[in-house]
Order: structure tokens, then sequence, then C-alpha cells
């Protein structure tokens, strides 16, 4: 068993239980199950955490980012630009629409995307500019919006992992045309299930998003377009409301024991860690380390109890779902740098900074062995040129 688990929703779940089954017993008693006023108490009070003028809840992160692009009339013959390094679901709101998404590399410090080869991908077809907020850091916006503002481009933020990140001091939610919360039960602000929401500060946009999400009507029974069952079930929405309220408390949290990792493997040969942008306050979700020697040390910490993560050991253009866009390995260094590198190590806001250290610990110990030679994964030999190769390309 694992001692230190890479994720335990446990003790929320307990601290918790009592405001939230109250909630649901009276979602249960009043037989509104589904687009009642706790969908809309939650809507309300997201969007004022994000200083957005709507917020539209829908079932997943997923199906936010779908509701965006296709409220824009983005569809086939559309070019949408996204980050090779992401989850798939990035990419599966532009296929959604018949959209073609152009993928384009990350900045390999922010590892968000990077503004200058952007700039590259941009066509006369180009559409709309995705920038995801990775693993809670905000992606580099002022750039972005510079060359938005040259070709006419819509900026969708991908804020999945971000609930409560800010950028030049405004909130992630604020930063472009539409931003796209998903509410899995494991992210900052997460849900007892499938959740997410679609926040703006356009009127039009948030009406036609609306309408989409509930089989294209604005007026019920007449549908204006095709549409979706995209809507956020009562139970789920209640949860969120609770949970909203601690929030502030629970990124303070990651933000501590995020400052503890970076205390704890500070100097640390083998092993790169992922610094917060000074233009930005960051919502720790994941804490990505990267090491040539990811496995083994993934392995080495599983042997001694403590739970890890791979955000994510494939990126986008590798994907075989995505081989018809036609990109090949070596297109995008830097994403694949990241992905043959990563190794996510435990955060959670229960987490104790005793186990911070306990981990960063055993991490020291396990480099050190590579290093050395002592742990036989590789020839000391092996190891020594490893490491060598590692110190100069900065990992």
């Amino acid at each position: 068993m694992e001692r230190i688990p890479f994720f335990d929703g446990r003790a929320q779940a307990l601290r918790l239980e009592g405001e939230v089954l109250s909630a649901w017993a009276g979602i249960w008693r009043s037989g509104q199950y589904t687009s009642g006023e706790h969908v809309e108490q939650f809507e309300a009070a997201f969007a004022a955490y994000c200083r957005a003028r709507h917020c539209v809840a829908c079932h997943s992160g997923t199906a936010a980012l779908h509701l965006a692009l296709a409220a824009l009339d983005i569809g086939p013959g559309d070019e949408v630009i996204v980050p090779a390094m992401s989850f798939v679901a990035t990419v599966w709101g532009v296929l959604y629409t018949g959209a073609r998404p152009v993928l384009a590399e990350i900045d390999p410090i922010r590892r968000t995307l990077d503004p200058q080869d952007v700039a590259r991908r941009i066509t006369p077809r180009s559409r709309a500019i995705v920038a995801v907020h990775l693993y809670g850091q905000p992606a580099e916006m002022a750039p972005l919006w510079e060359l938005a503002r040259q070709h006419g481009l819509a900026v969708i933020e991908d804020a999945a992992q971000a609930h409560g990140a800010c950028y030049q001091g405004r909130p992630v939610g604020s930063l472009g045309q539409a931003a796209c919360f998903s509410f899995y039960p494991s992210k900052n602000l997460g849900g007892c299930g499938e959740g997410g929401a679609l926040v703006t500060d356009d009127a039009e946009l948030a009406a036609r998003a609306r309408a989409l999400r509930n089989h294209g009507q604005r007026a019920r029974y007449v549908h204006e377009t095709l549409g979706y069952n995209y809507r956020l079930s009562e139970l789920q929405a209640a949860v969120l409301e609770v949970k909203l309220r601690y929030l502030e408390e629970w990124n303070a949290c990651r933000r501590r024991l995020h400052r503890e990792y970076l205390e704890g493997l500070s100097g640390v040969k083998g092993v790169w860690l992922p610094m917060p942008a000074a233009d930005s306050t960051i919502a720790p979700h994941l804490l990505v380390v990267e090491s040539i020697w990811r496995d083994a040390l993934r392995q080495g910490l599983a042997a001694r109890g403590i739970g890890t993560g791979l955000h994510y050991p494939l990126p986008m253009h590798l994907q075989p779902a995505l081989a018809h866009l036609g990109y090949q390995q070596g297109d995008f260094p830097y994403a694949e740098r990241l992905a043959a590198r990563c190794l996510s190590l435990p955060l959670f806001p229960e987490l104790s900074p005793h186990a911070v250290r306990e981990v960063c610990g055993v991490v020291r110990e396990l480099l050190l062995g590579f290093q050395s030679g002592s742990v036989g994964w590789r020839s000391s030999a092996a190891a020594r040129s490893a490491t060598d190769s590692a110190t100069r390309s900065g990992a």
C-alpha cells in the first residue's frame, strides 16, 4: 500500500460531509435534479470568483471547450492553435467542431504555449488560440493577446488545471473571450464526479453556450440549432458550491507545499524543478519535476510506498488518434523532452509538510544512487554520462 498517495480526497470529503449531505438532502426532497437553483447559484458564485460576468456550467471540462469553440462559430475549414503538450481534451474540443488543431511548441520554462512559435503557426485560416494554463501555471498571455489583436483571433483559456491562478494580477477566467474549467475530482476545485464550466464577459457568447449545452434551445422545446446534452446536475453543483468556499484556503496549502518541494529539492542534481513565473500567482494543481531518470525514480518511489503520476508521457503530436494531423517525432522537441522526463509528485491540500520532506529525501537518495552507480538501474559509467547530459541540458 502507498504510505504517501499521489492524491487522496478522503480527508476533504470527510471534512465537508455534513455540508454536502445537507445540500443533497434538500435536492433529494425537492425532486429537482438538473437545471435548478444550485446550478444557478454556483454559476453566479464562480463567475464572481473569476471576475467574469457569466458562467455556463456543464458536465465536463471537455464539454466546456467544445461549447466555447462552437459558440464562436468555429468549424470546418478553420484552424485553432493549441499547445503540443496538454491533456488530449484540449484537442478534442477543436475536433468536435470540425476545425483543424494546429499544434505549437511550449516554452521550456513555463511549459505553456511559446508565443513566438504561435506567431509562426498563424495562417489566413486561423480563428483562435487555446492557451492552456498547464499544471496551474498561467500561460504568457500578453504576447498572445497582441497576436490575437493583430490577426483578429479569439483567445480561449483552457484553465482546467488552474482554478485560482492569476496573471499580472488578473485571475484566470478573465484573460480571454472565454475560459474553460474542469471540476474532475482531483482538480483544485473538484466535484464528486465529472463537471465543467465556461466563463466569459460576452453575454451573447454565454447565451449561445447555454443554448448549445441544452439541446440547442433558448426557449423550451424550440430548438434553434444542433445542440448537446451538456448540462450539470444539481448534485454536482451543490458539491461545487460548498467547495468553492474553501478554494482559496486549499490553494494556499498547495502553494506552501509547492515551496516545500522547491526548498527540499533545491540544488539536487538530476532533477529540474518548476519555478513560478514572476508575472503570475500559480495555483499548483500538479508538482511536475523533470529527470532523465524518470522511470527509475518512479519505480524507486513506488518501492518506498510513494505514489506518483505521469502528466503527460506522450505529447499531442505523437498520439495515435491524432496521426492524421501529419506531425512527426522531432517536430516539437521541448514538448517531447517534457513528456519523456515528467514526473508528478504528490500534491494535494491535505498532504503534510512532513510527507513532502520525506518525498524529497527519497528523491535525493535515489538520484544520488543513480549518479554514483550504487543503485543498479544503470552502470556507473552510464550514470555519469547521463548526469553530464542532464547538466548540459538544464535537467
